[in-house]
């Protein structure tokens, strides 16, 4: 049985450890509430874009002038993987889950007989990943979102990736992150980027709307699918910064119910040894006075 002096230590150690689980509660609460509004802000506008994209794509599908990021390249050999995660952990299983999603892809393309590589956005998932697939990974940017979301940086990764396109390193591109659906629920989410999926309703149903686009829809596509996967990029990243931090308020609220709990728990043991030492002196006591 552990002494008084080691149970009070044990007891302010878990003290400390709950004011910090506590504060940064405090801390992922007030920055959640922020990445929250980002990523409902961006979605109409990504949504909306793959909209307008998906019908000039349904149209110039098939044809001969198609371009490579609409069209891809004819192939399904070797596909790019881009692992989105955070640069700090603390925050539940929002970043073991998307890592977990991204090993069992790759396994799946594996077992297919694919070519797979891996572009590792964010720390923890370079680190993860480095484990298992170590030769797999053709870059990491782990600076990405390092302080806050902004758009040059989605575009950094997006140029990273038009430019492996172009230089035929691969043919399909598969984005992984974790799409915020509440404080304590992150969907982890697959989206192929290119070549850019068609809808199936826009190719050729018959309720399909028809637009005259000038200039021309190629000069179009050729201007906005580039710019396209830069938002879905910055989309992202902006879903897994409201997913992470909704995550380490889950997290650290539970850490700090659980700290109060051994705390509590500590402090019953502890007066449950203090009582028992003193009764045992007391013992000691009226023995010695009963053998006088």
């Amino acid at each position: 049985m552990p002494s008084l002096k080691e149970f009070r230590v044990r007891i302010a150690s878990v003290q400390s450890t709950k004011k910090i689980t506590s504060a940064m509660k405090m801390v992922a609460a007030s920055k959640l509430r922020r990445a929250q509004e980002a990523a409902e802000a961006a979605r109409p506008y990504a949504e909306r874009m793959e909209r307008m994209l998906g019908n000039l794509a349904g149209a110039a599908q098939g044809r001969a002038d198609a371009l490579p990021l609409l069209a891809g390249t004819g192939k399904d050999d070797v596909h790019l993987i881009v692992v989105m995660t955070a640069n700090r952990g603390l925050a539940g299983g929002f970043n073991s889950n998307i890592i977990r999603s991204a090993r069992g892809l790759v396994r799946e393309l594996l077992e297919r007989g694919k070519t797979v590589k891996i572009l590792a956005v964010g720390r923890k998932g370079r680190d993860a990943m480095r484990r298992d697939y170590r030769d797999l990974i053709v870059g990491e940017m782990i600076e990405f979102g390092k302080k806050t979301a902004v758009f040059s940086e989605a575009q950094d990764v997006a140029t990273k990736v038009v430019d492996m396109f172009n230089a035929g390193a691969f043919d399909v591109a598969t984005m992984v992150y974790a799409r915020f659906k509440s404080a304590i629920t992150q969907v982890v989410t697959r989206q192929q980027l290119i070549p850019f999926p068609v809808p199936q309703a826009t190719g050729g149903s018959a309720d399909a709307v028809v637009y005259n686009y000038e200039p021309s829809d190629q000069e179009i596509l050729a201007e906005l699918l580039p710019r396209n996967l830069a938002i879905q990029i910055f989309r992202a990243q902006l879903e897994n910064g409201a997913s992470f931090f909704g995550a380490q308020m889950a997290a650290m609220d539970s850490a700090t119910r659980n700290a109060g709990e051994m705390i509590n728990k500590l402090t019953l043991n502890y007066n449950r040894q203090r009582q028992a030492m003193i009764t045992k002196e007391l013992i000691e006591i009226i023995s010695g006075a009963e053998a006088i």
